[in-house]
């Protein structure tokens, strides 16, 4: 149902991506979300003495703020990773619910609240001191036997899944999703082919049978394992596969993600569940685990829904997850705030013959690299193309380039912006081997990948000194004109005759 779900292997070739255009791809996605709501109170203050009447601290009380929680929370990071996020959940008729309709107006365009008569709108309410917990109050009643508001959801099931690029049920054991409302949901879309990924609750997994993917925590994986697997014991991964087993044997689930909180998370799929990966958590101080899970949700499900294979998926949920786990208080994380993570993980996370990644940077990072590079005395030069198919005359040309300043930069089209301008059979390679046999080229200082039809914006953006390209006159180069109009320079550079990526194209078909 998407790439490379089942294997726990390599992707393949022309399914690799970027961590970063995947994150950039967030707003091409739609997703629906179901599941239990709930509107999360935080009140903060101090606590400087004990009570003189009990054994207990007197908060000091401050300030206080209200936000979605639950499947609410995973909505509201869905909207701020940039997707197109829908809910469908159940609310009270009361003044919780109409805060619950208000604040989803916020992050979402067509989300169905679903009131429900004679039930209170589930909240909770957290007394923060400085950093820390001191109380949680909880005002809730499980949404079991509900018919009217199970009629509406009946109605509007289908046509919503049917918009969707993925589902995601968030399982809160609130009542919403019961089993029999999650295999009402996952058939439809098991009809239209959608995946459906489900943070799940309790040990009952019959309710998530046949789903595309079920992501527990390890204390949930062993409630509904039986087991008691620890990720401290040598054979931890050994019980994880034993269990995930039972799973898949019970009820036909296809895949389980574990996340293993400070030991990160591991995938295996029921087609090949002698296959196991892992990957480590993101090292980060820990303020506030609240709707961590809700995040990593959010963006596992945004990534897979914008093309991404479950290796890079999983990595990206956990890089968002360290960035929530990292804030006070339920709290959403951004995809320029991954982005970010991303830049400062490339050196250390390149790998063994990867550190080239390095030099491939965002739009944003090179504006600043380019401005630190002029407040240094360094002329900055830019030129940019596809390199479909890396030969000699773009070797000829980028030599040419640098020698022509002191920083290289090089824009690349992505694979999208090929297809645009070249059709549906380009390009040859896909963006993230281009962009990184540029980055391997010494005289190549840094890649930047972009997404429109000419590389406009991302020269706007950088502001390069000089503008670098073979074979364009000023007056059909308009990169060239917006450089020399804030005072730079455009140089044509001379064409190597003889080189083309279609000539090789077509001499090898022949």
């Amino acid at each position: 149902m998407f790439p490379n779900a089942h294997s726990g292997t390599t992707p393949s070739r022309e399914k690799l991506m970027l961590l970063s255009t995947i994150v950039k791809n967030f707003k091409n996605i739609r997703v629906l979300c179901i599941g239990d709501v709930m509107l999360d109170h935080f009140l903060y203050g101090k606590v400087e003495r004990i009570s003189p009447e009990a054994p207990v601290p007197v908060f000091n009380y401050r300030s206080e703020k209200s936000m979605l929680g639950g499947a609410g929370n995973v909505v509201a990071n869905l909207n701020t990773l940039g997707c197109r996020a829908d809910l469908i959940c159940f609310i009270g008729a009361d003044a919780a619910g109409e805060e619950v309709r208000r604040q989803l107006a916020g992050v979402s365009r067509s989300s169905l609240p679903i009131e429900v008569p004679g039930f209170p709108t589930i909240e909770k309410t957290r007394v923060i001191a400085g950093n820390s917990h001191l109380l949680r109050i909880d005002n809730e009643r499980r949404f079991d036997d509900v018919a009217e508001a199970d009629a509406v959801l009946d109605a509007e099931l289908d046509a919503r899944v049917q918009e969707a690029d993925i589902v995601l049920l968030s399982d809160y054991a609130k009542g919403m999703l019961s089993p029999g409302r999650c295999q009402r949901i996952i058939e439809a879309c098991r009809k239209t082919a959608k995946p459906v990924i489900i943070d799940p609750k309790g040990s009952d997994y019959g309710k998530y049978a046949k789903a595309t993917v079920v992501k527990p925590n390890l204390k949930e994986f062993n409630q509904a394992t039986g087991m008691a697997a620890s990720a401290d014991a040598p054979d931890f991964f050994d019980s994880l596969r034993q269990g995930a087993r039972l799973l898949f044997e019970r009820h036909g689930i296809e895949n389980l993600l574990v996340t293993l909180s400070e030991h990160g998370m591991a995938f295996v799929s029921a087609q090949n569940p002698d296959s196991l990966f892992h990957i480590p958590t993101e090292a980060r101080e820990v303020f506030d685990v609240s709707g961590a899970g809700d995040t990593s949700l959010a963006a596992f499900g945004a990534a897979l829904a914008a093309g991404a294979d479950i290796q890079d998926a999983m990595k990206l949920a956990n890089i968002a997850s360290g960035i929530a786990v990292g804030k006070l208080g339920t709290s959403c994380v951004s995809g320029d705030e991954i982005l970010d993570a991303l830049s400062r993980r490339r050196g250390s996370s390149a790998g063994l013959g990867w550190k080239q990644k390095s030099k491939i940077v965002s739009v944003r990072e090179a504006a600043d690299i380019a401005a630190q590079c002029r407040e240094q005395g360094r002329k900055v030069g830019f030129t940019n193309g596809c390199f479909d198919l890396l030969h000699q005359g773009h070797l000829h040309s980028l030599m040419q380039a640098r020698q022509n300043c002191d920083v290289l930069m090089v824009g690349l089209n992505t694979d999208a912006s090929i297809k645009r301008l070249k059709g549906p059979e380009r390009p040859i390679q896909d963006e993230k081997t281009r962009a990184l046999l540029l980055a391997s080229l010494e005289f190549v200082d840094f890649v930047i990948m972009f997404d429109d039809d000419t590389a406009l914006p991302t020269v706007d953006a950088v502001r390069p000194d000089l503008i670098l390209k073979e074979g364009y006159t000023i007056d059909r180069w308009p990169e060239a004109q917006f450089v020399e109009s804030y005072g730079g320079k455009a140089v044509t550079l001379t064409r190597l005759d003889g080189f083309s990526t279609t000539s090789t194209i077509a001499r090898m078909k022949k």
